[in-house]
Order: C-alpha cells, then structure tokens, then sequence
C-alpha cells in the first residue's frame, strides 16, 4: 500500500511504500493484550516490601507472665497480632516479568502498527529535523496539522532541536526505531514516522 510523505507544513512531497506483511494485517485484539500485559509486567520493579516476624527489630523476651496480669496471653512482642509487629504474607521482592515468545512479540508490534493505518491513524513526514528548538512554534505546526496526541518515530537518533522541543508539549512523545513498542502507540492517537523510520522499522520486523 503506499501512504502521503508531508512536512511540517503539511504538503505532501512524495510517496512512501508499505509493506503489507507489517502494515496491512488484520489487528487481533488477544495478541496486542498479551504483549501490553508482557510489557507492563515487565517494567515493574517489584521492590516493594514489608517486614515479617523474622525482620522487626526488638526483643524476643516474653512482654509480660502468662497469667494473673487481666492481659490477653501474649508470647512475643512483636508478633503479627500486634502493633508494630510483623506482617504476614506481605508483598516481598520479586520480579514480576512474564515469559512471551520473540514471534507473538514481533506479531504485536506488526498489529499495533497496522491498527494505526487501518483506523487512518498513521502520518509519515520527510524528516523531524528542525531548524530551532522552539516548542511554542513546534506546537502551533502540530495544531495545523492537526496533532493533540502523537507518538513521533525517527531512524536510529533523533534531531536534538527535535527532542527538545517535543520535550514540554503534553500527549506529544518521541522516539528512535529501536525503541518502538506496542504500548506507546497504542497509548497515543496517532502515530508519525518518518521516511527513515519506516525503512527502519520494516528492517527491523522484515
């Protein structure tokens, strides 16, 4: 299939072809909620923890005698029945990633993007590089393109006068082709690539 190269201005300066076997396949909603579960399990630390009968600091002796006190029995101070005692069965570290086959990987990133072009959600420019960092320009440019929420997809490095004025605009993020993933593009409304990132990115998933 073959998509509009613009500008910033919004004129077309050309034509970019699509590969069918990245950007035309039917999406399926279980293969992009498993690799967005794959990717959110991940990218949580998982070094929350809390302090067992073992770990809380202070005396094991025995906090008052067994009988003729009018006190509950009560073997050790800081057992997990009382305040300030340990707890049971709390969080404790872990890792919490999930195994996912490299193939159903690669399967999701082809259905995000291939959700973007079916649903008209995908733009891709001649370049990001601009010729000052200005965010306030950059952003008056997104408005006449009509751009509120964008995941912005350059070559192997991003323009730095790019990145910078991206940076301070909401809902706008931008990234280099290695770091294309299904959650960001599905978290943004639209999707832009550039010329580069398209030939990119159908080397990295070809």
């Amino acid at each position: 299939m073959q998509l509009e190269i613009i500008n910033f201005d919004g004129k077309a300066v050309g034509k970019v072809e699509l590969q069918d076997s990245i950007f035309g396949l039917e999406p399926r909603a279980d293969i992009l909620h498993r690799v967005v579960t794959w990717q959110r399990a991940k990218s949580r630390a998982g070094t929350h923890a809390v302090k067992t009968v073992s770990d809380v600091a202070g005396s094991g002796k025995k906090a008052f005698k067994q009988k003729k006190t009018g006190n509950a029995r009560e073997g050790e101070r800081y057992n997990v029945h009382m305040r300030g005692g340990g707890v049971v069965h709390g969080p404790v570290v872990r890792d919490h990633a999930i195994d996912l086959p490299k193939k159903i990987r690669a399967l999701g990133l082809k259905m995000a993007l291939s959700s973007k072009v079916k649903d008209g959600s995908l733009v891709v420019i001649d370049s990001e590089k601009l010729k000052a960092a200005k965010t306030g320009a950059f952003a008056k440019q997104l408005k006449k393109l009509n751009i509120a929420s964008a995941l912005f997809v350059g070559a192997e490095t991003l323009d730095d006068n790019f990145k910078k004025s991206v940076a301070n605009i909401a809902n706008v993020d931008a990234l280099p082709t290695i770091g294309l993933n299904v959650l960001d593009i599905l978290k943004h409304d639209k999707l832009v690539l550039t010329a580069d990132a398209v030939k990119a990115v159908e080397a990295r998933l070809a």
